[in-house]
C-alpha cells in the first residue's frame, strides 16, 4: 500500500510540534467555521483548533528542507501529504484525494483530523504537509478578511493572490458545503421563522450553540449582530456540526445552531435552515489547497479530476454513509470507483 495513515500518536506529536513552535495568534486572519456533516467512524486525533497553534519545524517530513520530489510524469516517486481538518467530511474528502492520486501512482501520508484552519494551515505553509481539502468562501476569509466576494466565480477569482505564492488553488468543484443556522421545525413554527432576519425580535430569549470558533469568527456571533441586529441571550459552545449540536438542538438545549448543509441530521430530524438574504454565508465550494512545491501535472490531474465530478448531492450521499457506520476510506474509494477516478 502507498498511503500511510498516521497513528493516532504521530498525529498527536505532530499536534504538539505544531504548538511548541509557537506561532502566534495577532498575524492570523479569523475565519468562519469550516463546514462539517458528519464525525468519521474512523480513528483521529484532534490537534489543537485555537489561533495560537503554530508551525511545525522546518525540518517536518514533507518540508522543503527535505527537497521535495517531482516524480515521474505519471507522478511514480512522489509523495504527497494530506491532512484534513478536524471533523467528519474533510476527512472523507482527504481520503478521497488520496485514493485519487494512488491511482496516478502518487505515494500518498495521512494526517486526519489535525484541528482548525489556524492550525492547519502554517503546517502547509511550511511543508509539514502538502495538500487539505477546503471551502472557497471560509479560506477567502482567512486571507482576506475585508474581501467582499461573495459569489462562487469572485470568490474563485481572488483566492490566487490572497493564498500567496507559496500555495496553491486547484479546480473548485460545484460541491458546496455552507454554515448554516438552522431551528427545530417546532421552533421554527412557534416564532414564525423563515429567515436569519426573522430572529432578531426573538434572539434575546434563545441560546444558540457552536463550535467553540463560531462565537468569534467574522461569520459566526459577530456576523449575526452586524448583518441581522441578531444578539442571542447566550452561546453555549458543542461542537463543529457534530453529534454535540444535533443532540443540543434536539433536546433543547439550544434553540438555534450552526449547522452545515451537507449533513444528513437536517433531513432526518426535520430541522429548519433559515434563509440568508444578507449572505453572511458566501459560497463554500469544495476545492484543494496545495503547497505549490507539490503541485505536479500529475498531482494535478488526479485533483482536477475529482473537482470536475464532485457535486453538493455527492457530498450528502457520501457523508450519510459514514453516519450510518461505513469507514471514511470505504466510502471515498466506492465513490472513486464509481465515478472511474481509482
Amino acid at each position: 500500500m502507498k498511503k500511510i495513515r498516521l497513528s493516532a500518536i504521530a498525529a498527536a506529536a505532530t499536534a504538539l510540534a505544531l504548538v511548541a513552535a509557537g506561532c502566534g495568534s495577532d498575524s492570523t486572519p479569523a475565519t468562519s467555521t469550516t463546514p462539517a456533516a458528519t464525525t468519521s467512524s474512523a480513528a483521529s486525533s484532534a490537534a489543537p483548533t485555537s489561533s495560537d497553534a503554530g508551525t511545525s519545524s522546518s525540518e517536518a517530513p514533507g518540508s522543503a528542507s527535505e527537497g521535495s520530489s517531482t516524480g515521474g510524469a505519471d507522478g511514480t516517486g512522489q509523495t504527497v501529504i494530506i491532512g484534513s481538518a478536524d471533523f467528519g467530511e474533510s476527512e472523507l474528502l482527504m481520503n478521497i484525494y488520496a485514493g485519487a492520486l494512488e491511482a496516478k501512482n502518487v505515494t500518498v501520508e495521512l494526517k486526519p483530523r489535525i484541528g482548525s484552519r489556524e492550525a492547519y494551515i502554517p503546517a502547509l505553509q511550511d511543508g509539514s504537509i502538502d495538500l487539505v481539502p477546503e471551502y472557497s468562501g471560509v479560506l477567502l476569509a482567512y486571507f482576506d478578511a475585508e474581501s467582499t466576494a461573495a459569489s462562487s466565480e469572485d470568490i474563485y477569482a481572488a483566492l490566487p493572490a490572497a493564498v500567496g505564492d507559496g500555495l496553491k488553488v486547484l479546480d473548485q468543484s460545484a460541491a458546496e458545503d455552507k454554515d448554516s443556522i438552522g431551528v427545530t421545525a417546532d421552533t421554527a413554527a412557534k416564532y414564525n421563522l423563515k429567515t436569519i432576519a426573522d430572529l432578531q425580535p426573538v434572539a434575546g430569549d434563545l441560546i444558540l450553540g457552536g463550535a467553540p470558533e463560531f462565537e468569534t469568527r467574522p461569520d459566526g456571533v459577530p456576523g449575526l449582530l452586524e448583518k441581522y441586529g441578531v444578539e442571542f441571550s447566550e452561546f453555549k459552545t458543542l461542537d463543529a456540526g457534530g453529534p454535540l449540536t444535533v443532540a443540543g438542538l434536539k433536546n433543547g438545549q439550544v434553540d438555534a445552531a450552526d449547522l452545515f448543509t451537507t449533513d444528513p441530521a437536517i433531513e432526518a430530524n426535520g430541522f429548519v435552515i433559515l434563509e440568508d438574504p444578507e449572505n453572511l454565508y458566501t459560497a463554500q465550494n469544495v476545492l484543494p489547497l496545495i503547497n505549490a512545491e507539490k503541485s505536479t501535472p500529475a498531482v494535478e490531474e488526479a485533483l482536477n479530476a475529482v473537482s470536475a465530478v464532485l457535486t453538493t448531492e455527492d457530498l450528502i450521499d457520501l457523508n450519510s454513509k459514514v453516519a450510518a457506520g461505513t469507514a471514511s476510506d470505504a466510502v471515498a474509494d466506492a465513490w472513486l470507483s464509481e465515478k472511474g477516478l481509482s
